[in-house]
């Protein structure tokens, strides 16, 4: 299975914002309709290799000062039967 490792900037919430989704028992930050804007991304073909270099990102002075992330992500491999299917939905 392949791997996607991105990096990505945290966004800040405002407390407003963050008493309303805790409130309304619903979500803060929604990665699926509005993803955290991207500084680097990375693949990977194994999970050892997208865990060491997710480990590298990891040691960037951003994300240890915690101003961004790292997350690693697994991507479904293609279905050749099916030409408009690429990882994912």
């Amino acid at each position: 299975m392949r791997f996607l490792i991105v990096r990505t900037e945290i966004r800040a919430a405002a407390d407003t914002d963050i008493a309303a989704a805790w409130a309304g028992g619903g979500r803060l930050r929604d990665e699926t309709t509005t993803p955290e804007p991207r500084r680097q991304v990375v693949h990977a073909e194994d999970r050892d290799a997208a865990l060491l270099l997710a480990r590298a990102l990891a040691c960037v002075g951003a994300v240890r000062a915690g101003r961004h992330r790292v997350k690693v992500l697994p991507i479904e491999e293609h279905d050749p039967t099916d030409p408009y299917r690429w990882g994912g939905s």
